[in-house]
């Protein structure tokens, strides 16, 4: 089975689809490649494209702040996204990309072996749960699939441009730890 780094390689010469024509940089993704915690974002942003690194900019340093209001370091998780290179103007993230994304995904999956996988925005549930309902309907909401644990949340972008949102990501991040620590006891 590829390993982590041999599969960041891969994606950072990666050319199924057109996003790597704008792109400075792929973002495969970073953490603890025995984490727990699989924690997916859409696509990266600016700041991501500019350092290839996930969760760089603003957004990732609410996720940062989340975390740590869980006790748990960023480097016990995995972070990723489900798309590798940045959309152009930061738009969505087209059916035709994420499709082209989706082995690099599932191979990080396989690797990382996770017993949680936290979907940040609508992007990523909808790509861990389809034919679920919104994601305002859905947030914080445990789903099982196969031995996995899925929890859907809001990206946390959205509490920064939506201010009323942000309790609420904080509320929701809390099942987060109520989860794991109860893996940790089985």
């Amino acid at each position: 089975m590829m390993d982590l780094k041999v599969l960041e390689k891969k994606i950072k010469n990666c050319r199924q689809c057109q996003l790597y024509k704008s792109a400075k940089n792929a973002v495969p993704g970073e953490g603890d490649p025995r984490a727990k915690i699989l924690l997916v974002g859409e696509a990266p942003g600016a700041n991501e494209d500019e350092v290839g690194r996930p969760f760089c900019g603003a957004a990732g340093k609410f996720l940062d702040q989340l975390l740590d209001s869980i006790k748990l370091p960023r480097s016990k998780v995995f972070i990723t996204n489900i798309v590798k290179h940045r959309p152009p103007g930061n738009r969505d993230p087209q059916p035709d990309e994420i499709e082209a994304c989706r082995g690099y995904l599932e191979q990080q999956i396989k690797i990382i072996k996770p017993k949680i996988i936290i979907t940040l925005g609508r992007h990523s549930k909808n790509y861990f749960l389809p034919k679920s309902a919104p994601i305002s309907q859905i947030r914080g909401k445990i789903f099982r699939k196969k031995d996995l644990v899925i929890v859907p949340l809001y990206h946390p972008a959205a509490g920064l441009h939506q201010a009323g949102l942000k309790t609420t990501i904080e509320k929701d991040f809390k099942i987060i730890r109520q989860i794991l620590d109860k893996i940790e006891k089985e």
